[in-house]
């Protein structure tokens, strides 16, 4: 999986060398997921697209925290209740009526606070304002981990970011409803957990180390199916983990709870506000080439990791 004429070490180096000389690190500043918002918070296009700064998305913050608590007691209801499923693509690649109910939910609330921007949801795909005009894009995931869900295993979550509309992540907000927990990030502000500041792991050497990682839906048929990487990591390091949902999984590094996580064929929702969250925490996200933007693509390949051990995961996963 190396690109052509590109030595992993010196890509990864580069990588991580340009990436943490942009963080000032200390403390952080506030928790920002303890702000509240009085009063309705909308923005005309222009000064959206003028400003960014904190004292905007901030508030905007806030509404996507009670936007995605809103969408968890939705699921929550029916995780208590029997889970019919749907299927979409595959034999599982399956859908709920939790899901379809949650995102109509989400999508509701967005366009009714920002009308001028676009939403992009796993089940309902683009709506809002036309991609083309809008300055900011949503994803939307109501649950990531449905399977999870549909077999009543409590791993599974709410996922919300703001982009850029070259998708770059500005705000991100990932809720487990089972544990409630919320974890938020603001781009330049760090990450929280229920308003804690979060940080990811010291660990420095892959023996040492806990990673998660998942399989795609077409596994059953496609032979990069990531069974070569897994066996790949399975004897380099101290525990592997499959658990189900991408954005906790993220979160999860994030929470220092993980060291790393890999995984190929992930769509934008899946992982934007994950990925702001654990980059926030200290963490790095590449793909597997160890390029930064892997959320660019429709089907991204995702590293994230604590950072200490980022080269030597984009070693295994290049086959080095």
């Amino acid at each position: 999986m190396k690109a052509a004429g590109t030595r992993c070490s010196d890509l990864n180096r580069s990588t991580i060398q340009r990436y943490h000389a942009g963080r000032s690190g200390g403390e952080f500043p506030f928790p920002v997921a303890d702000i509240r918002l009085r009063g309705d918070f909308r923005m005309a296009p222009a000064a959206v697209a003028r400003e960014t700064g904190r004292m905007q998305l901030q508030p905007i913050l806030t509404e996507a925290a009670a936007i995605a608590r809103g969408a968890g007691e939705i699921v929550r209801q029916h995780f208590a209740a029997p889970t019919p499923t749907k299927l979409k693509t595959s034999r599982i690649d399956i859908v709920t009526a939790a899901d379809t109910e949650a995102e109509a939910y989400i999508v509701r609330e967005l366009r009714r606070r920002f009308p001028d921007h676009h939403i992009v949801g796993e089940e309902g795909g683009g709506q809002g304002a036309p991609a083309a005009e809008a300055p900011y894009h949503w994803f939307v995931d109501p649950i990531d981990g449905t399977v999870n869900f549909a077999s009543k295993l409590p791993y599974f979550c709410t996922s919300i970011a703001l982009a850029t509309p070259d998708r770059q992540p500005l705000l991100g907000v990932v809720y487990d409803p089972t544990r409630d927990e919320l974890f938020t990030a603001l781009k330049g502000e760090g990450a929280f957990l229920n308003g804690d500041p979060l940080r990811v792991t010291d660990t420095a050497e892959l023996i040492d180390a806990v990673i998660a990682s998942g399989f795609p839906y077409d596994k059953h048929t496609n032979p990069d199916n990531n069974l070569k990487e897994w066996a790949a990591f399975l004897r380099r390091i101290r525990g592997e983990r499959r658990l189900g949902s991408a954005a906790l999984d993220l979160c999860y590094v994030a929470a220092g709870r993980l060291d790393g996580y890999w995984e190929k064929d992930l769509k934008p929702y899946d992982a934007m506000a994950g990925i702001l969250i654990l980059r926030e925490a200290g963490g790095i996200v590449t793909d597997y080439a160890g390029e930064p933007n892997p959320q660019r693509e429709d089907r991204g390949r995702y590293v994230g990791s604590n950072g200490r051990l980022h080269a030597a995961m984009l070693q295994v996963l290049q086959g080095d």
